[in-house]
């Protein structure tokens, strides 16, 4: 012994020695602990790297220092001279059109019109390459325009083609490739086309009332982040009040990272959900080491060794390998975005920038740490009961005995501070309470379960045929395996059951309600000049079909009760309703798809400003009746008393906002219309093609979205969005296959002795192989059908209490968990157990 080891607690030195011969049986601690932690360090890593990613390309996303936007006006010649002494002014045009061909096929198109100095900081890809101004400027009285290969492939054209936009015809000059400042803009409907502001006049887009986003980027001369701190401060607030959303390079792309921690936050839950399963896995691992050292523990006692001894020496024993698992984990993890980048870097659209996220992997380790603690105190509790007496008597099993009230109160402190930590670690507070919540209730349904299990095979007939009555046995026997089975596999399965009524759940609304009750078209920008001509026209054109219209404006909320819309803390689920600009509209009747749930509608007659406001969404930003909100609108800022608010069903896609206006408050404003169309029999592909045609002829600045194309893009989007939470979701059905495995090593010295006795009183191999296998379909069986249960009632919760639609149920995620319940545990059982019946008899006849 060293001089340096010597000096160590003695808890701590027998720890060191019993490690020596401790190099098996952890394989199954072990991968739990490293996969729960890989997962969680991996989600968080990765999400750190697209953050980073967002932040260090934040100034060419935004496209400058500053960005400034607003709807339906340009800046103003003060605006603009407030921001030019500062550095260099640029200025895009945003807005939807549809852009046609001669031969009369039409597409909606997102179109940017750009100014001289775009872009102002990045490079625009376009192919064959060529300056951004030599590609759309006007060559033979004909303006030159840069196309995603999308556009041209739904218009049927190619590079030097001409397509119109509007009254104006332009030369597709080149593929559009690359935008540096594509994330700014958000998802759109319509694929992109890049023309010059010079050509905007032309096409006779823009109208009072139009809807166009101008957004305006400055670079400044100096970029120092203190001068862009110092000018925003100058800027800022007349800016706001003048109706701008004001974004910095250090906030590109705030949507986005919204959007990204929400996804991360979720699926850290779901790894959080696999570790925890893994911490079943914990228990068994260390319950098997311990009690393989009963004799040790019974030497130690007999020696002068205190409980505590036994316990510290053991703690700091699972401790050291616990450490070396999360570390294990940790490193795993911390290579995965790095990994990930140099794989797919090049398919995922968004910047990347992997590094060591040093709080990502503190928050995975420190799970770990806790879940390993919290599954390890039970069986070290247990263990330092050990009596001397085990050191003359020989006996299978472990020790069961009452836990003293210490151990109890730690292992719940214990779990308080992992929920803690995950509060903490979480944005949306509400949501990780819910999830942690539904696991532990599933936690506590299935280890209930389980004991009912037991209860009822002891209480059950016993069958008159060997084989079956060793299983019914074996299920409730002392150190079954029934808990761990049905608690390890039960949670993986319900989680897969769950995710997948949800998702079977939102596809038939897509596909069956929200299809069937969505109008065929939506139409924007309708001159209100030119509504009784338009629907004159449509009448001809789609004869017997329902056309709905209400007025529109665009606008932003700047204040809340008098508190500036930045300064305003909404509930998660209500924050979407203050990042931008909306459709606003008003109205004498109350909208369809509505019902007023609190105050009244107005009269008509007022002249005071009133608005209604959808009573989720006004409960999300801390709204009553009688509040106020401020609305800029067209420069102006309007501010109007909540008269009473309405229940919305949004998921009806029909014409709907979330604040509508008492006639009086906008009038005498420059609005445009926004329509539906629906065809009385849902109409079919040819039809709608051919009106679509019809109407980008007849009125090409009027914006046609044919909303079966926006519902399958929908469905392209939850499909992918499925498809990861489901491989996440799959770590935890691979930490319960490892459970099990594990389960079944911990009690394999009891299956190894109840094997030998049994041959050696005449039980053929076959036999035995029957009633392991009885036993485990068994459980198997029982598990699948309490975990399609918990699955589809979480699911429920979740579609009519969150999502407030209706639920669906699919049989097939229900019988998948049956199969795969089966399978798993016949397979993984039935493996283990042959290893058992193959044990020489020797060992253990040489001790009877």
């Amino acid at each position: 012994m060293s001089l340096a080891s010597s000096r160590l607690p003695v808890p701590l030195r027998l720890a060191l020695r019993e490690l020596r011969g401790a190099r098996r049986g952890f394989g199954i601690f072990l991968g739990c602990l490293v996969l729960g932690v890989t997962a969680i360090a991996g989600i968080g890593s990765f999400a750190g790297a697209l953050t980073q990613g967002l932040e260090r390309e934040g100034r060419a996303i935004l496209g400058g220092d500053a960005g400034f936007s607003v709807v339906q006006r340009e800046m103003t010649a003060d605006e603009r001279a407030s921001l030019d002494r500062h550095g260099t002014l640029g200025s895009v045009a945003l807005l939807r059109a549809m852009a046609r061909t001669e031969a009369g096929d039409a597409s909606l198109a997102e179109v940017k019109a750009v100014d001289g100095t775009y872009p102002l900081v990045g490079t625009v890809g376009l192919d064959p390459p060529m300056p951004v101004a030599d590609a759309l400027k006007e060559k033979n009285g004909v303006f030159g325009a840069a196309a995603d290969p999308v556009l041209l492939g739904r218009l049927g054209v190619k590079t030097g083609d001409r397509i119109r936009l509007g009254d104006a015809t332009f030369e597709v000059r080149a593929t559009l490739t690359s935008e540096p400042d594509k994330l700014s803009s958000g998802v759109g409907l319509g694929a992109r086309l890049l023309v010059s502001q010079a050509a905007l006049p032309a096409t006779g887009l823009i109208q009072p009332g139009s809807l166009v986003r101008w957004s305006y980027r400055l670079l400044l001369d100096n970029p120092a982040p203190e001068n862009l701190k110092a000018v925003m401060g100058e800027v800022r607030e007349p800016m706001g009040r003048a109706g701008f959303e004001v974004r910095t390079r250090d906030g590109a792309t705030p949507q986005l990272a919204r959007n990204v921690g929400r996804i991360s936050q979720f699926l850290t839950l779901v790894a959080l959900t696999a570790l925890l399963v893994g911490g079943v896995g914990v228990a068994n691992a260390v319950s098997s080491h311990l009690a393989g050292k009963l004799e040790v523990i019974a030497t130690l006692k007999a020696v002068g060794a205190t409980r505590r001894d036994v316990f510290l020496t053991y703690g700091a024993e699972i401790g050291l390998i616990s450490a070396f698992g999360i570390v294990l984990g940790l490193i795993l993890g911390a290579a995965l975005p790095f990994a990930a980048t140099a794989a797919i870097g090049a398919l995922v659209p968004f910047p990347l920038d992997p590094q060591l996220d040093w709080a990502a992997l503190a928050r995975a380790a420190l799970y770990g740490l806790v879940v390993a603690a919290v599954f390890s105190v039970i069986p070290l509790a247990r263990a330092q009961e050990a009596r001397v007496s085990a050191l003359f008597r020989d006996g299978i099993g472990e020790m069961r005995r009452r836990i003293s009230l210490p151990y109890l109160l730690m292992v719940g402190g214990l779990g308080a501070a992992l929920v803690v930590l995950a509060l903490l670690t979480s944005d949306d507070k509400r949501a990780a309470a819910i999830f942690l919540a539904a696991a532990a209730a599933v936690f506590v349904l299935l280890r209930l379960v389980a004991s009912g299990l037991m209860a009822l095979a002891r209480r059950a007939p016993r069958p008159r045929g060997a084989a079956a009555r060793l299983a019914l046995g074996n299920i409730h026997r002392p150190g079954a395996l029934t808990p761990s089975v049905v608690l390890s596999l039960g949670l993986g399965l319900s989680l897969l059951v769950g995710i997948s009524l949800v998702d079977a759940s939102l596809n038939r609304e897509l596909n069956g309600p929200v299809r069937e009750n969505a109008p065929s078209f939506f139409f924007v920008d309708v001159p209100n000049s030119e509504e009784a001509e338009f629907r004159a026209f449509l009448a001809e054109q789609a004869p017997g079909a329902v056309v709905k219209s209400v007025p529109m404006l665009r606008g932003r909320i700047t204040h809340v009760k008098d508190i500036p819309a930045e300064e305003v803390k909404p509930r998660p689920d209500a924050a979407w309703v203050l990042q931008s600009d909306r459709g606003i509209s008003s109205s004498a009747t109350v909208p369809e798809g509505s019902t007023v749930v609190a105050g009244k509608w107005w009269t008509g007659d007022e002249t005071e400003p009133l608005v209604s406001f959808d009573s989720e969404l006004a409960t999300g930003l801390g709204l009553k009746l009688g509040d106020t909100v401020t609305v800029s609108v067209l420069g102006r800022s309007v501010t109007a008393r909540i008269a009473n608010m309405r229940q919305v069903k949004w998921e009806r896609l029909g014409i709907n906002f979330v604040m509508v206006f008492s006639p009086a408050t906008f009038a005498g404003a420059p609005y445009t219309v926004l329509a539906t169309l629906a065809f009385p029999d849902g109409g079919d592909t040819a039809r709608e093609i051919a009106l679509l045609k019809a109407m980008a002829a007849r009125f090409p600045a009027i914006t046609t979205v044919r909303v079966k194309e926006t519902l399958e893009e929908a469905q392209r989007m939850l499909d992918n969005l499925s498809l990861g939470i489901r491989a996440a979701s799959l770590v935890t059905l691979i930490t319960s296959v490892l459970v099990l495995a594990g389960a079944l090593a911990a009690g394999r010295e009891r299956r190894i002795y109840d094997a030998v006795i049994l041959k050696t009183l005449g039980a053929t191999r076959g036999r035995l192989t029957l009633a392991y296998g009885l036993e485990y379909a068994g459980l198997g069986l029982a598990t699948a059908i309490v975990a399609a249960a918990a699955g589809t009632a979480a699911a429920w919760g979740v579609v009519t209490q969150v999502m407030d639609i209706p639920f669906t149920f699919a049989p097939l995620p229900a019988f998948g968990a049956v199969v795969a319940a089966l399978a798993v545990t016949l397979v993984v059982g039935l493996l283990g157990t042959l290893r058992a019946l193959s044990a020489p008899p020797a060992r253990v006849l040489r001790h009877l």
